[in-house]
């Protein structure tokens, strides 16, 4: 990772990669933590509150009790993006983990971090997806409501096999075979004018950003369902887009060996994001 990287651990701001964990911490073995990721850049960081909000959540739906909330983790983070460059693009990325424990953490000595590092965001440009053999799990299966780092190994397989295919991404299904995401995205498509989502089912986390452009599109007359979508639906559609956090709105080129033209309602969808942003993503007065 290049470029300039701030961590608050233990009420100090360190420089670079600070050394935190150790081989007997239950997190670094266990995976026991959970984080969540949100973006800054030209000064604005839009939805952050709701971002702060999250982190709380998914501490609290693995039993972590928050020494911290939202609003504070909030100042924290504007705290950190006013020590950049007014312009940087920055990914910003709270975290709750657990240090002790066997097997089972010590639910009452979790610990708090924050990490803000730049990150420039991705050009506008059509990316490429396939199908991979592996799917999301189910609620009873895994954490699924919280941002929970032990999710993400399967979100690895499913970018390693996408990249093997020559892909950008990678489809994902969810246990009953419907379309749930992409790898590290949530996914959009759009046929005759109606843009639609899968369904938020438990077995994918239902983004923020997702939520905000469904509010965005709608408010600007665009018909969005919240429904069950296959493969065969996508691979029907006029143009397909993906939302998330760190690359915000993109547009899909191809699934498998369908191709798309870049669309207008992915399009749209980016404009509406970005004026969002403009309009409520500065820092409030305290």
């Amino acid at each position: 990772m290049t470029g300039k990287s701030l961590t608050f651990h233990e009420g100090i701001w360190h420089e670079g990669n600070p050394p935190i964990l150790g081989p007997m911490d239950h997190s670094w073995w266990m995976a026991s933590s959970v984080f969540d990721g949100a973006r800054a850049f030209a000064g604005l960081a839009p939805d952050l509150d709701l971002h702060c909000a999250r982190i709380i959540r998914s501490a609290e739906s693995v039993g972590i009790a928050p020494a911290m909330d939202g609003p504070a983790i909030e100042a924290l983070c504007w705290d950190g993006i006013e020590r950049f460059d007014a312009q940087a693009e920055l990914y910003i990325r709270p975290m709750f983990y657990f240090t002790d424990g066997f097997v089972v953490p010590d639910y009452g000595a979790a610990r708090f971090l924050l990490t803000i590092f730049e990150s420039p965001l991705p050009e506008w440009r059509g990316l490429t997806a396939c199908l991979v053999p592996f799917r999301r799990p189910s609620p009873e299966m895994a954490p699924t409501h919280a941002k929970a780092s032990c999710l993400y190994p399967n979100v690895v397989r499913c970018m390693q096999a996408a990249r093997e295919k020559g892909c950008d991404t990678a489809m994902v299904l969810d246990p009953d075979g419907n379309v749930a995401e992409f790898a590290t995205n949530n996914l959009f498509m759009a046929k005759d004018g109606v843009v639609k989502t899968p369904a938020a089912n438990g077995c994918f986390l239902a983004g923020i950003t997702r939520a905000r452009v469904i509010g965005l599109l709608r408010g600007a007359g665009v018909r969005v369902e919240e429904t069950t979508l296959s493969v065969d639906d996508v691979l029907a559609a006029d143009e397909v887009f993906l939302t998330g956090n760190y690359s915000k709105v993109l547009p899909i080129s191809r699934v498998e060996q369908q191709s798309y033209e870049e669309g207008r309602l992915a399009r749209l969808a980016r404009d509406l994001y970005l004026e969002f942003a403009e309009r409520e993503g500065r820092r409030r007065a305290a």
